[in-house]
């Protein structure tokens, strides 16, 4: 991918969301929820606060992280999709 992030941003590629429930009920795809898990693609530079230093992302390409619900901004990048988000909409890695 040749698209690079802006100061404190990154690039995710969702995760598929389950197909089953735990009890072996398939769920259909008009009753499934956006999902909240994906993986990090791209990662920017990183912050500069406003005393001019720079705060380095605590993500790396690679992590898997859920994120919320609706957070990001959906993008098609070379036929896939992505969301690009701020750092600080990421809630955990995993």
């Amino acid at each position: 991918m040749n698209v690079k992030p802006l100061a404190d941003r990154v690039i995710i590629r969702p995760l598929d969301p389950e197909q089953k429930t735990a009890g072996g009920i398939i769920i259909p795809d008009a009753a499934k929820e956006k999902p909240q898990k994906g993986e990090v693609v791209a990662v920017g530079p990183g912050k500069i606060a406003d005393n001019g230093q720079k705060i380095e992302m605590s993500v790396k390409n690679g992590d898997k992280v859920l994120y919320g619900k609706y957070s990001g901004t959906e993008v098609s990048i070379e036929g896939t999709d992505y969301l690009i988000m701020k750092e600080s909409d990421i809630l955990a890695i995993f």
